[in-house]
């Protein structure tokens, strides 16, 4: 049997989909009260079967935090896919993203190799990556290095990354991947899905900056066969194309029929913006959505190499305007 961790969210659930609808039998662990309709939504856009689907996912209550709960969640499982993860650049949550990420992941390392787990696919993120020379591609052998430009995301994601080296030099057999921006359906107020609603609203900026995306289908579809191969103890970025923000936004507004976002960021505008967050989030009370950070990670101009994951696999990745459009048409039917 095989085991998801962070089964509810984007990346989570279009895996769950992807292994079950080809037959094998997946437990998946999720927090006491998580809200499961996002899953099942996920598994609709794919198949007119997915109520069926769904209930062929055995999910367990658990938390990475708690390591008896995951002792009991691995009995009897063979593969594990630890795709939870706190994903924020929001600073005043740099104690939770760190335990969360790091501390969550340790535990499962200990708990693979106390239980003899054959494999482990860990889902880190190209935020663990180290920086290279403007206009040349990061690859999976630049090592990383500690900055106060880093967000506490990025340092969280790095030594996640660490407690699976560690877990390999003491036997743990295991792959990481590194995905960029993921594109995909999912729940529209968070992750990436979020800037499709917003979009469509009518938001008129975009960032200068530009990186590197993915579609969901790809890294959930390539991780399985990364855990299928006889590849082991590697990391791969997970990279269709480098694009613009600007680009990207467009093509997001084009098939959404919205105008397209025509206000480049300016920096003063940025710090304007973060502040303002900041402040409607003490006033009432709510968490902010918008951060320095994430003001920061726009103005960016970094990008990714694929050569790695496409020579061991020979595969292809969904060019990012289809993923776009794919998206895009699945967001404007859930408004119907």
């Amino acid at each position: 049997m095989i085991l998801v961790t962070g089964g509810t969210g984007l990346l989570g659930s279009h895996l769950l989909y992807g292994l079950v609808s080809e037959g094998n039998s997946v437990r998946a662990i999720k927090r006491k009260g998580s809200d499961l309709k996002n899953v099942l939504k996920t598994f609709s856009y794919y198949s007119d079967s997915a109520s069926d689907l769904f209930k062929k996912v055995d999910w367990v209550e658990g938390d990475i935090l708690d390591r008896g709960s995951l002792e009991d969640a691995f009995e009897g499982i063979t593969k594990v896919y630890h795709t939870a993860a706190m994903v924020s650049f929001i600073s005043s949550q740099k104690r939770k993203i760190l335990e969360n990420n790091i501390n969550g992941t340790a535990n499962v390392v200990n708990v693979c190799l106390a239980k003899n787990i054959q494999k482990l696919c860990h889902v880190s993120s190209v935020a663990a990556l180290g920086h290279s020379a403007e206009d040349i591609p990061v690859n999976e052998d630049m090592i990383w290095s500690p900055s106060k430009q880093l967000s506490y995301y990025s340092v969280s994601k790095f030594h996640s990354e660490m407690e699976v080296w560690r877990g390999i030099e003491e036997g743990l057999n295991a792959i990481i991947v590194n995905p960029s921006i993921i594109i995909g359906p999912g729940n529209w107020e968070k992750s990436t899905s979020a800037i499709f609603k917003a979009i469509y609203r009518g938001l008129k900026f975009y960032p200068p900056g530009h990186s590197g995306f993915v579609d969901v289908r790809d890294v959930a579809k390539f991780m399985v066969l990364l855990m299928e191969s006889n590849i082991s103890n590697e990391r791969y970025i997970l990279n269709s194309e480098n694009c613009s923000f600007k680009e990207v936004f467009e093509n997001i507004a084009l098939h959404l029929g919205k105008s397209l976002p025509s206000i480049e960021l300016r920096p003063w505008l940025g710090e304007l913006a973060w502040r303002a967050e900041m402040l409607r989030s003490l006033i009432f009370r709510k968490a902010s959505k918008i951060s320095k950070e994430t003001i920061s990670a726009g103005f960016n101009n970094v990008s990714f190499s694929n050569e790695k994951i496409k020579k061991a696999l020979e595969i292809n990745f969904i060019p990012v305007k289809e993923s776009i459009k794919n998206t895009a048409g699945l967001f404007l039917n859930d408004l119907k």
